[in-house]
This record gives C-alpha cells, structure tokens and sequence, in this order.
C-alpha cells in the first residue's frame, strides 16, 4: 500500500471513530436485550404465530427464541401457554408499567440499604483512620460554603439548633432552605426563644414555617447544631466573638453524629411548636383525610406511597406535617389522634 492510500485509510478510520455509538435502547434499563426487544416486537406483530414463526421473522434458531421466551415469560411481557393457547403478549400498556413499577420497586430496595452500608464504611473509616470523620473549617466564609454545600446535599432530612452564630447572611440562607424544602427534604428547627425576641429573626422563622419548615421553641439551646440526613452533623469549636477566626468542626457518620441526633430528638420533644395550632373542628382534605386512614391502619411508607401514588420524599414530607398539626410524636399517633377528632 503507498503512502497514499495508507493515509486515505487513516482518514477513514478516524471519521469512523468519531461517528456517535447509537443511543440505547429505553428497555435496556429494564433489563431487555437488544435480541429480546426484536423478538418482542414481532410477537406483537404475530400475536398468534408461534415459536417457529418467530424464528423464521427474526432469522434465529428455534432454540434461541425459546430462551427468549422464557426471559420474557420472567419479565411479564409475555404469558404462558394455558388452555386457550400458548404463548401470547400481555397488553403492552399493562405489561411496560408493571415492569416499570418493579424495577422502581427494586431502586427503593437498594436505596433503603444504602443506611445500613454507610454505616458498615463509617466503621471501617473509624478503624483505618478516624481523623478522616472530623473536619475542621475555619473562618467565616469557609463555613457559610460548607454550610450551602451540606444543603445542597441533603436527601432526606436537615435537623437544626438555631442559635448564635449566624454563620450566613438570612436571605440568602432562606433561598437555600426554600430550594431544600421545595426538593421534598424534610426540615426541622428547634428555635431558642431568646433569638426570637428579635423581631428580624422572628420574621425569619415565620418565613420559615410558611415554606414549610416545622418548628419548635425552647428557652434555651444549648449549641448550634447542624444534622444532615442523621450522619453528617457541623457544629461550633469556637464562641461567637472571635470574629475571622470563627471556627466549627463536621463530623461524619460515627457514634458521635448518632448522639447529636438523639439530643436533637430529646430536645424536639420537649419544645413548643412555633406557628398556629387546629382547632379541635378544623377538617382536613379528601387527600389528608386517606393518608391519616393508611396511617391508622399501620402501614409502613412504602405501602402507602403506592395507595396514593406519591414518592417517599413527599409522603414524609406530609406524615411529618400532619404530625406537626396533630403534636403527635409518631406516625401510628398521628393516625390515632386524627381519629380521634373525627378526621380519618
């Protein structure tokens, strides 16, 4: 081959190269190969036909379609022989959704796990270097960035101790709570009343409660206190006069993250809710009204998504604020205080 030629056979090798691989098919998340899907299709097509003449329509072996079959047997695509007939597609409508539903079903399965392995590899960290759990951050600026990183973070629940220092200016902490909330994330103030004397930060905490933050007072906290997703926890080292040297520490998943949400928790009870109570008369929703019977009845989270076709986050997000109206301290309470009232 001449130089030529060798450099026009470069050239189309490299225009090969950069030609985009084809997009995915959609069923490849559902577990469907690309084999499978071709199958599938001509199934539709020739509902009726059987294993030997979907074979002759897609250019395989009997043998392969068979094991194709059965794949999509397992998946719920297809159903089995009976006394009508063999095999036949289900009603793609019927059939895509509930294959949708269960790998949505499986995700919130390896997601709930995810808990109980941060706690497996927060262990391990404490073993092989138990520095790395502290974080030291120091300076004004320093802080109020981890601070927005932490919210920007957070995925189920932000547990706060509102009390001097104020490490980041109000507005710009209310928008990043707001953002918070408006994610579906949980958050839960405990407010010391003597901060609240300002009429300011009081305003604030109005705000607050209106975006749907639910609060609670105390005359006292005893620190400032950050808890995010009940690991990661960011608290003062340093008081509040020290000015550019202001320092605070974050401190992940250990037992010490695990005490500060159980102080926060004992803490939660013990304070006044912050905002208008019902009265004893007031009547909730047509959609409150059947998340309080679910309650009542004791199911757990996942059921009662799937009864109101909500997700988890917002079904928390609407437990915890029923719980809130009703001072109830649980789920199963709320549920039964509700009844109470007449409300379920």
């Amino acid at each position: 081959m001449d130089s030529r030629a060798s450099l026009s056979a470069s050239a189309s090798a490299s225009a090969s190269d950069k030609t985009p691989a084809p997009s995915p098919s959609p069923w490849a998340a559902a577990g469907v190969s690309d084999f499978d899907e071709t199958l599938y299709h001509a199934i539709l097509h020739q509902p009726d036909a059987g294993i030997a003449v979907w074979s002759r329509l897609i250019g395989a072996s009997p043998a392969r379609v068979r094991r194709a079959c059965a794949r999509l047997l397992r998946l719920g695509l297809i159903q089995a022989p009976d006394s009508t007939g063999g095999l036949r597609p289900v009603d793609p409508r019927i059939a895509v959704r509930a294959l949708i539903r269960k790998r949505e079903s499986e995700s919130e399965q390896l997601a709930a796990t995810a808990d109980e392995l941060t706690k497996v590899y927060a262990a391990g960290l404490l073993r092989v270097e138990p520095s790395s759990l502290i974080e030291v951050v120091c300076g004004e600026s320093a802080n109020a960035a981890r601070l927005e990183e932490l919210y920007a973070r957070a995925e189920h629940e932000v547990c706060l101790f509102d009390s001097p220092p104020y490490l980041a200016p109000r507005t710009p902490q209310l928008v990043l709570q707001g953002e918070l909330l408006h994610r579906g994330v949980a958050y839960r103030t405990l407010y010391s009343a003597t901060s609240l004397e300002s009429p300011d930060l009081l305003a604030y905490a109005e705000g607050m409660v209106a975006l749907g933050e639910q609060a609670r007072v105390l005359p006292t906290v005893p620190m400032k206190l950050l808890v995010v997703d009940g690991h990661t926890a960011m608290l003062p080292l340093t008081s509040s006069d020290v000015g550019p040297g202001y320092s605070a520490v974050i401190v992940r998943h250990s037992a010490l993250t695990d005490a500060l949400r159980t102080l926060f928790e004992t803490l939660w009870q013990q304070g006044t809710p912050l905002g208008r109570v019902p009265d004893d008369d007031e009547e909730l929703s047509a959609a409150d009204r059947r998340l309080v019977g679910l309650l009542a009845a004791g199911m757990k989270d996942e059921a009662i998504a799937r009864h109101l076709g909500v997700s988890l986050r917002t079904l928390r997000r609407r437990v915890s604020d029923l719980q809130l109206r009703l001072a109830a301290t649980g789920r199963f309470q709320a549920g039964v205080r509700a009844a109470h009232r007449g409300w379920a």
